[in-house]
């Protein structure tokens, strides 16, 4: 692809990188993913988080795009390519944290999300979990067969056994002392000596017999489950929809320090981004279809007056 400029330099083409040191800063290259980070230096980036173009799904028109492969070994094998590329240019103790739906075909659910995650682990990523994106605004379906899906996954995936994770940053609200709570005998119990039963879960639990509740929760909340229940979200300007960006403050915040580099080389409409500045992060962006550098980089201007972008 040539070279492809706006008037501040914003969105750039792969041969725009040549004397580039390092990842190009918050800025978005519109060419083809696997092609442009072979041009990166190793261990560049500290988070990568993205959402491929889903199997079958949509046309981008361009001759570059990954989707419309002919079968979902094509799709596959393209994106264990790319990702490749991606594990080479992150750090060490990075991590990747990938967003995938599924495809029915003739029929059949062809389970893509899980092909694509083990062809990962083969791959040597070390997939440490993975977390139900629970759509509370899924799309109604007239299919009578089968339950009308409103799930989706992301993958966490880390580089290495050892990695950067702040699970302090995204902990959850206690559900134990709120009116939530399942645990059996109401919660008539706390605070008080003996108060938990002694063959139960927490047995053995000194603080919670002695009432120490306070020793025995975290002061910042619970750790972070793996159902993360968020809506749909829309953006005027298309007639699609566009990555929320409630799925990806955990991942950023926990997969990151402020200051750090994302990266997400299927950028789409740049949610990631935006996300990434507003949380002191900086970004690099990629996508093989100039339509969409575009949509991302008016999106990013208009989401992050009063964020500094170097």
């Amino acid at each position: 692809m040539q070279e492809t400029k706006t008037m501040d330099g914003f969105i750039l083409g792969s041969d725009a990188l040549a004397g580039i040191i390092g990842a190009p800063v918050n800025r978005i290259i519109c060419s083809d993913a696997a092609h442009t980070l072979s041009k990166f230096p190793a261990s560049c980036v500290a988070c990568i988080v993205t959402s491929p173009p889903y199997y079958g799904q949509r046309d981008y028109s361009t001759d570059i795009q990954i989707g419309n492969e002919q079968s979902p070994s094509q799709y596959i094998a393209k994106l264990v390519e790319m990702f490749r590329e991606c594990h080479r240019v992150l750090s060490e103790s990075g991590t990747l944290w990938l967003n995938l739906g599924d495809k029915y075909q003739d029929g059949r659910l062809l389970g893509m999300p899980w092909r694509v995650a083990i062809a990962l682990q083969d791959e040597g990523w070390i997939l440490r979990s993975d977390i139900i994106w629970h759509k509370t605004n899924a799309m109604p379906s007239s299919v009578s067969t089968r339950p009308t899906p409103d799930h989706e996954y992301l993958f966490f995936f880390s580089k290495n056994h050892k990695y950067y994770y702040d699970a302090d940053a995204i902990r959850e609200p206690h559900i134990t002392f709120t009116d939530k709570s399942k645990m059996k005998g109401g919660r008539g119990h706390f605070g008080k000596r003996g108060g938990t039963p002694e063959n139960g879960k927490l047995r053995g639990n000194a603080n919670l017999h002695k009432a120490r509740w306070d020793q025995a929760f975290h002061s910042l909340g619970r750790n972070k489950r793996t159902v993360w229940s968020i809506p749909l979200s829309k953006y005027r300007g298309a007639h699609f929809a566009v990555f929320p960006e409630k799925l990806i403050e955990p991942a950023i915040l926990a997969g990151c320090k402020p200051g750090d580099t994302v990266l997400d080389p299927f950028l789409g409409s740049g949610t990631t981004a935006i996300v990434a500045i507003r949380l002191g992060r900086n970004f690099v962006g990629i996508d093989s279809s100039l339509e969409y550098c575009k949509i991302a980089e008016q999106r990013i201007l208009q989401s992050t007056r009063g964020f500094p972008l170097t």
